[in-house]
């Protein structure tokens, strides 16, 4: 996967960093990747950018159909002349953040495999699309940035617990499959990167009556997270009960905790009881 600099020269192509363009460079991470996703030849695979197109090329040879997804207008035309002779993958050009996955859903008839290197500053967004739009994925194979990675498996009481950490594993088992170090991309990123695999949960670990209001108190309490709990919510920007604290006592919560202590299953008791 030398190559993947001779090309871009050919194209006179130079990495945009404000998309977030590194390219993998090394083929061994990108058998790895798609071992962990476990294609097969029935799956309909998403792909998010996939770039000069080595991941897509790989996966159209296992799967029955590949959607890879580009927002670079260059990379996309390049990536559908490439291609033009494989006639189960299709090239979009667009803003992942700006797709209707419950359409896309609709329109293939069939859960939705992804296989995706995420572009480092749309991961957190894209994975909160991700949980809100779960019915249509069946699981998510994702190389995103090492300290994402670790907020999404993070525990209660550490620095990198947060409403990500909360929402992924509410919804789904996940696991940090391997890291890469950032010389398998060309140019090499600043950070390190991990893959991470997702299975959703049949049922989540306890269900909220309100996904939405959930995300908000989470936001809201760790917007302020070296704070008491009581103080992290009169900080925030939520319309609070006047009884506040008794009311987080009534759930069995010490209101002088601090958030980030909390357990998923106590976020969203408080969630059910700041709405009420």
């Amino acid at each position: 996967m030398a190559s993947i600099r001779r090309e871009l020269k050919e194209h006179g192509l130079v990495p945009r960093k404000r998309l977030g363009q590194h390219f993998l460079v090394d083929r061994n991470i990108l058998s790895k990747v798609i071992r962990t996703a476990q294609v097969e030849k029935e799956d309909v695979v998403l792909e998010i950018g996939p770039g000069l197109g080595e991941m897509t090329t790989a996966l159209a040879k296992k799967a029955k159909k590949v959607i890879a997804v580009e927002i670079d207008s260059t990379l996309a035309e390049i990536l559908k002349k490439k291609l033009a002779g494989v006639p189960h993958v299709e090239v979009i050009k667009k803003d992942v953040l700006k797709i209707d996955f419950n359409q896309l859903f609709e329109q293939e008839g069939n859960s939705i495999k992804v296989v995706a290197n995420l572009p480092y500053q749309i991961s957190t967004p894209l994975l909160f699309r991700f949980i809100e739009s779960r019915h249509a994925f069946s699981t998510l194979t994702l190389m995103l940035q090492k300290e994402v990675a670790e907020r999404m498996v993070a525990s209660p009481g550490t620095k990198a617990y947060g409403p990500l950490s909360i929402f992924v594993q509410l919804f789904s088992n996940l696991s940090i499959r391997f890291y890469v170090k950032a010389s398998a991309f060309f140019p090499p990123p600043k950070v390190d990167s991990a893959v991470v695999h997702i299975e959703w949960r049949k049922r989540p670990i306890v269900e909220p009556s309100d996904e939405e209001w959930l995300k908000k108190v989470a936001r809201g309490c760790f917007g302020y997270r070296r704070k008491t709990l009581t103080n992290a919510l009169r900080h925030s920007d939520l319309s609070l009960p006047n009884d506040l604290e008794s009311r987080i006592r009534k759930i069995g919560i010490d209101p002088k905790r601090r958030p980030e202590t909390l357990s998923i299953q106590e976020f969203v008791g408080l969630a059910e009881i700041l709405k009420s």
